[in-house]
Parts: C-alpha cells; sequence; structure tokens
C-alpha cells in the first residue's frame, strides 16, 4: 500500500487482511514490536533511536524478512510504510527476490494535498493523534512525503507494478478498485 498520509492506506489494508487472509506490516507497529520484545533488531533499532537517528535499512529489512518467515501460512503481505525511499524499494525487492516472493503490486491511493490536510485535521480531532492536530505539521508531513517517498512510485512503474486509485472515492468503491487488481494476480 502506497500514498500520502490520510490517504486510506490503513483502511484498505485491514479490509485486503480480512478478505484475502494478507498480513498488514506496519514497520512502525513492527519496530514497536520489537523494541517491546527485546529481541536483538528491536535493541538494535532502539539504539539508532534513542540517539534521533533513522535506522538503518538493513535492520529493517532483517527485521521483516523474520516476520515474513514467521507467518507461513498467509497468502501475502501489505507493506505500509515501506518502503520510503529508492535505495529502501531495492533493499526490499533484493529481499523479497531472496525469499522468492517479488513485489507483486503497488497499490498508491492518490488523493489531493487539501484533502488529506482536511482528513488529517478530522482523524486529529477524533483520535488526538499530536501529528494530526496541526495544520501546520500535516502540511510538512504531506510535503516530506511529496518531495521524499512518492519517488519510490517511479521505481515500481519502471517495474510495471504500480498501479494508481483514486484515493477520494468512498471506501467501499475504493476497496472495489483493489479486490479488482488483486483478484486479478
Amino acid at each position: 500500500m502506497f500514498g500520502p498520509p490520510g490517504c486510506g492506506k490503513g483502511t484498505q489494508a485491514s479490509k485486503m487482511v480480512d478478505k484475502y487472509n494478507l498480513c498488514h506490516i506496519s514497520t512502525g507497529d513492527l519496530f514497536r514490536s520489537e523494541i517491546t520484545g527485546k529481541t536483538a533488531l528491536g535493541m538494535e533499532a532502539k539504539a539508532f533511536m534513542d540517539k534521533g537517528e533513522l535506522v538503518p535499512d538493513s535492520v529493517t529489512i532483517n527485521m521483516l524478512k523474520l516476520k515474513m518467515q514467521s507467518l507461513p501460512d498467509v497468502n501475502g503481505f501489505i507493506f505500509d510504510g515501506f518502503p520510503r525511499t529508492i535505495p529502501q524499494a531495492e533493499a526490499l525487492d533484493n529481499m523479497l527476490q531472496e525469499m522468492n516472493e517479488p513485489v507483486s503490486k503497488m497499490i498508491s491511493l492518490k488523493v489531493r494535498d487539501e484533502e488529506l490536510v482536511k482528513r488529517l485535521l478530522m482523524r486529529g480531532e477524533a483520535s488526538g493523534r499530536a501529528d494530526d492536530l496541526s495544520e501546520d505539521v500535516i502540511w510538512n508531513r504531506v510535503r516530506v512525503y511529496n518531495e521524499q517517498t512518492l519517488p519510490v512510485a517511479s521505481h515500481y512503474q519502471k517495474q510495471s507494478k504500480l498501479v494508481e486509485i483514486n484515493g477520494e472515492e468512498s471506501i467501499e468503491a475504493v476497496f472495489g478498485e483493489i479486490s479488482r487488481i488483486l483478484d486479478s494476480l
């Protein structure tokens, strides 16, 4: 799943998990789980995070690989929050190639920036999430996504794996499009 903050990735991933027996892997959740479990990779990630540094891609890739290997009975995986850069996409592709599990599709939810800000402010009011309460912070998150993460789409477009969906449609309409794509695989 790919798209900016507030585009509906989490909502759609939840529906995909239920319908297709997929595992939704959020790298943020994975980091928290590994740190809470005091695993070797979790402690390595924590050391970087405690210094305010980004967790190296190699640590993230190893966490993803272990998670995938621990779930042999699912039909596939939804990556959410990863990859965020071209080097991460290349590292993910290499890991998945080694596991004989290449990326099938990158489903990108397209939503106008103004709509994202509106959605995130509403989510912030409902959830109290600090990063969704300030319009300035939200605009910065959207800008960072557009500048740093959006280029990952071109990586998968070159592999003919990118599918863009209008994320401004209803939840049901978006899921219908996703289902059409997944059913064709």
